[in-house]
C-alpha cells in the first residue's frame, strides 16, 4: 500500500524536476557558483604558490611590518566576504523569486 501523501510529494517533485522554471534555476545557480569557485580557488592557491615558491617576493615590506604575504592573507578573508555579499544580492534578485514560484506551487499541489 502507497501512503498517498509521499505518493502525492513524489508526483510534485518530479513535475517540479521537469519544469523549465526549475531547469532555469539550476542554471542561474551554476552560472553564477561555478566561475566564482574556480576564481576564488585559483586566487588562493596563488597566495600558496607565492607562499611557497616566492617567498622572497611575499615577504617585501609595504608598510612597516606588514608585508604581501599579509596583505594577501587579509584579502583573502575580504574576498570570501566580498563573495558571500554578492552571492546574497545574486540570489535575492535572480533566484528566489524563481524558488519561492517553485515552492509555492509545490506547496499547494501537496496541501501543505
Amino acid at each position: 500500500m502507497v501512503d498517498r501523501t509521499s505518493q502525492a510529494t513524489h508526483d510534485a517533485y518530479e513535475r517540479i524536476h521537469a519544469d523549465p522554471e526549475f531547469t532555469e534555476l539550476k542554471r542561474r545557480f551554476v552560472r553564477f557558483v561555478v566561475p566564482t569557485t574556480i576564481a576564488f580557488m585559483v586566487w588562493y592557491l596563488l597566495f600558496v604558490v607565492l607562499s611557497n615558491w616566492a617567498p622572497g617576493f611575499m615577504s617585501t615590506p609595504v608598510f612597516g611590518n606588514v608585508n604581501v604575504a599579509l596583505l594577501f592573507g587579509l584579502l583573502q578573508f575580504l574576498s570570501t566576504f566580498g563573495i558571500a555579499i554578492a552571492y546574497a544580492r545574486f540570489a535575492n534578485r535572480r533566484l528566489d523569486p524563481l524558488s519561492t514560484k517553485l515552492r509555492n506551487g509545490f506547496d499547494e499541489e501537496v496541501g501543505s
